[in-house]
């Protein structure tokens, strides 16, 4: 199954992808994708329900994130052996976990601001999970239990605020807009294989980041038995799992994003974002 959120900013609204590609209202079903309606079994009745009944919603609409009423944004740090290499960093010997603040969150399509005075704004595609029950303690064999579905980020980070200075890596990438998040919530039975999906950025029409998600040091049912034994995971939260090489930052010489320029990543099997940076 592949959901969406639509909506005005603030006032989205639950719905699913249809066969064709549409979308269908699912407002009169689910109060929205957030917290306890995302349990598992919760959205997988919804697959039961007669797509044809439900109202069809028009092409101009505005999609927001998948998700709703985020609490925690947990991200995992060097996680592609490709990208550790990239930067010259030996691959990590547990999951590196940082946090982003969800206010950061924006949906697929929405213009991004670069932060005023900003010269190091750069892009992160990522996997994004999101989790569908509470988790503690989890063991690995059960962790995918735990999953109500995934989809794409982007770990937009200004590098000079998480790097330079006192460097702190959650204030350069918590700016509003660094975390665009869709467009869709699929679920775990609609991706053939979540470990070997083609994964991508574009900076205008410049392809810089083009990897796999084959090459991940730890999978997911790692990450989340790994995080859930540090911290209480509750449903809606959503675990950024890492990003393959071709960040600007190890570019020689760096490339970083500018006001005016398009920013496209998407992710196989879980749809493309399209950005504006402004």
């Amino acid at each position: 199954m592949k959901f969406v959120r639509f909506g005005d900013v603030g006032a989205e609204k639950p719905g699913l992808i249809d066969e064709n590609g549409r979308i269908r209202d699912l407002s009169d079903k689910i109060d929205d994708f957030a917290g306890a309606s995302l349990a598992p079994d919760r959205l997988s009745r919804l697959a039961k329900l007669d797509f044809d009944t439900l109202p069809l919603i028009g092409n101009d609409v505005r999609i927001g994130a998948p998700v709703g009423d985020v609490r925690q944004l947990i991200c995992i740090g060097l996680n592609y052996s490709d990208h550790a290499a990239e930067l010259n960093m030996p691959p990590p010997a547990e999951p590196v976990i940082f946090m982003k603040s969800p206010y950061s969150l924006t949906g697929p399509f929405d213009d991004i601001a670069i932060p005023p005075n900003s010269e190091k704004t750069d892009w992160e595609v990522e996997l994004a999970i999101v989790i569908g029950r509470r988790a503690e303690e989890v063991d690995r064999a059960e962790a995918m239990s735990y999953v109500a579905g995934f989809t794409v980020m982007n770990d937009v980070s200004e590098r000079a605020w998480q790097l330079e200075g006192t460097g702190q890596w959650t204030k350069g990438k918590s700016y509003r807009g660094f975390a665009p998040l869709g467009p869709w919530l699929v679920t775990p039975d609609d991706i053939d294989d979540v470990h070997n999906l083609h994964i991508w950025t574009k900076v205008c029409d410049d392809t810089v980041q083009d990897g796999t998600t084959k090459t991940m040091i730890f999978d997911v049912g790692h990450m989340v038995a790994f995080v859930s034994k540090h911290l209480t995971l509750m449903p809606g939260d959503v675990i950024a799992t890492g990003t393959p090489p071709g960040v600007g930052s190890g570019m020689k010489p760096p490339r970083y994003l500018k006001r005016g320029e398009k920013l496209t990543f998407g992710i196989e099997e879980l749809g493309e974002q399209r950005h504006l940076m402004v």
